[in-house]
């Protein structure tokens, strides 16, 4: 079993697009400038540099599709935010090598063309053994690890609590840098936001531009 180096999976995850399935409930007002304000659901997220940066994106976000960020404690819509990856678990993949096919599949027979002095005189029979034939003969198996990664927000009413908006957005990656799937989970879930309640879809997002 061989390891696909951390290097080459970190670059085949940004060049592929990021695939989320996003989940989503709400009966948010039409957007008329309502102010919100971006909270933590865990506590100890709030206010840290990291959450702000996550914040921040979310709040781009709101802002593009009609609400505004409050100033100071006057907001109308409270804003919940929690993002998570998992420890990962192991993938094992498997693909044919070279022994299969026209000569057969590994440790079966074959026959190949036997070439003398005077061009090919003939054939011969032989075996597909991969410890014979050394690496390639055989199927090769990968072993990588995968994480699942997840976004949720809620949005509710700051005077009474009461609930406009849930989502949630899962993705598997090869990757569990925050930093690389936070983005893009959020990316997801404003992609055709608030989306039609009670409906999961799973939505594509390309990798950046790179030019």
């Amino acid at each position: 079993m061989s390891l696909v180096p951390a290097a080459f999976l970190g670059l085949a995850a940004c060049a592929t697009p990021f695939r989320a399935d996003v989940s989503r409930f709400q009966q948010l007002p039409v957007p008329q400038g309502q102010t919100f304000a971006i909270r933590a659901l865990d506590p100890d997220k709030q206010g840290g540099l990291e959450f702000s940066q996550y914040a921040s994106l979310v709040a781009r976000q709101l802002e593009q599709v009609g609400y505004r960020q409050a100033q100071g404690n006057n907001a109308n819509l409270i804003v919940k935010l929690d993002y998570d990856v998992d420890n990962g678990r192991e993938r094992v993949v498997s693909t044919p090598g070279f022994g299969g096919g026209a000569w057969g599949a590994p440790y079966g027979g074959f026959y190949r063309p036997w070439y003398g002095r005077r061009g090919r005189a003939g054939f011969y029979y032989g075996w597909n053994d991969p410890f014979l034939y050394g690496p390639g003969w055989g199927p090769e198996v990968n072993s990588y690890t995968i994480y699942t990664s997840s976004l949720e927000m809620q949005i509710e009413r700051a005077g009474n609590g009461e609930r406009l908006f849930e989502g949630r957005a899962n993705a598997v990656s090869r990757s569990n840098d925050l930093p690389y799937v936070v983005p893009n989970l959020v990316e997801a879930m404003f992609t055709g936001f608030p989306g039609n309640s009670g409906e999961t879809v799973r939505i594509s997002v390309p990798p950046p531009d790179r030019r």
